[in-house]
């Protein structure tokens, strides 16, 4: 049974990712410091799986609590690396709260990967921020990466240079960076799912916590934007699909199928959907009036950016599988579920 270790796994795309692992006969130790997640998404997991799963509450920005993790945990078989911060407004408000946690962080993990010679088959969360406001969509792996339009997109295009060297420099370490576009949905069980501490900062939570009555009224941020609605676009992908290409790539890295020692693919459907579409969608799903209004653009936010994922569909063998419907039908039901306080302890919005 390979052993993986997974970083941040007790979050929204990392917790779906374990749960496909499990499934797939690994064994996973997950490293969470719980600064956006809970330890009750565990029990979510191990509910689902019906296997248990070692978590380890561990602040990665410690490069002394990192390399003793690793001193008594070298016997791994890769690395899938989640922990970060992910919040475009926020890093723009905060950028040194950025750069410190999201780049010491992968730092530190690659420092233990040397000091302990382990092999490490490196799965990077890396994002389409790294493309910026591209001009030609839909994008390929090979279009420019422009200056970073937040601090986050930085720290993303930062942390694949760094890999890319550590790669180069290091006989065991192989990487393959999943640049992925707008993660929606749940698990379909509505025993884990995305659960933002604080106001969310994505679109789905935030339009069926305004259904739920958590928040008064979603903002749409701009309706100035050259799109067909005014509105800005993105490739909205379920993050189960997502999970499942974090395991096609580790897969690919442990069977030498890799052609370089260094690999980007992106991870979306192909299709570009406007915020306003997804809105309309919920409402068709739900069957509830959205309350919304329109606000100013929020700074860092690109216009449109959808994905060409041919290499993804062709490499990994791994194409989404999951429409857009079902995706927010699923987040609407883990957002009910989690609403229910009796079958859930989450603490919710303050």
């Amino acid at each position: 049974m390979k052993r993986i270790v997974v970083t941040g796994g007790l979050g929204y795309i990392g917790s779906h990712t374990v749960v496909e692992l499990l499934n797939k006969g690994y064994e996973v130790i997950i490293i969470d410091n719980l600064s956006n997640s809970s330890l009750d998404v565990q029990n979510g997991i191990e509910k689902i799986t019906g296997k248990a799963v070692v978590v380890n509450i561990l602040d990665l920005t410690n490069r002394e609590e990192v390399l003793n993790f690793f001193s008594k945990n070298s016997d791994i078989d890769g690395i899938i690396h989640f922990a970060a911060y992910k919040a475009v407004g926020e890093s723009v408000e905060n950028p040194l709260m950025y750069y410190e946690n999201n780049l010491y962080s992968l730092i530190n993990l690659l420092k233990a990967c040397k000091n302990y010679s382990l092999k490490a088959n490196f799965i990077f969360s890396s994002s389409c921020t790294v493309y910026g406001n591209a001009n030609d969509l839909p994008i390929h792996e090979t279009s420019p990466t422009p200056s970073a339009a937040s601090p986050y997109g930085n720290t993303k295009q930062i942390c694949e240079e760094i890999l890319r060297d550590a790669s180069v420099s290091e006989e065991n370490i192989n990487v393959i960076s999943l640049r992925y576009f707008n993660p929606i949905g749940a698990h379909p069980s509505a025993l884990i799912g995305e659960l933002p501490l604080g106001k969310p900062q994505n679109l789905v939570p935030y339009i069926t916590q305004t259904a739920a009555g958590v928040l008064d009224q979603l903002t749409v941020f701009g309706s100035d934007y050259n799109t067909n609605d005014g509105t800005c676009i993105r490739d909205y992908i379920d993050v189960m699909d997502l999970a499942e290409a974090h395991v096609a790539a580790l897969e690919l890295l442990s069977n030498s199928r890799n052609t370089s020692k260094f690999e980007v693919f992106n991870l979306g459907t192909g299709k570009g959907t406007s915020v306003l579409e997804i809105i309309q969608t919920f409402e068709e799903v739900a069957k509830i009036k959205l309350d919304y209004c329109f606000g100013g653009r929020r700074s860092g936010d690109v216009e449109a950016i959808y994905a060409n994922t041919k290499k993804a569909n062709t490499i990994l063998g791994w194409t989404t599988k999951t429409c857009l419907s079902d995706s927010i039908k699923n987040a609407w039901k883990w957002e009910q579920k989690i609403r229910c306080k009796d079958s859930f302890e989450y603490v919710l919005l303050e």
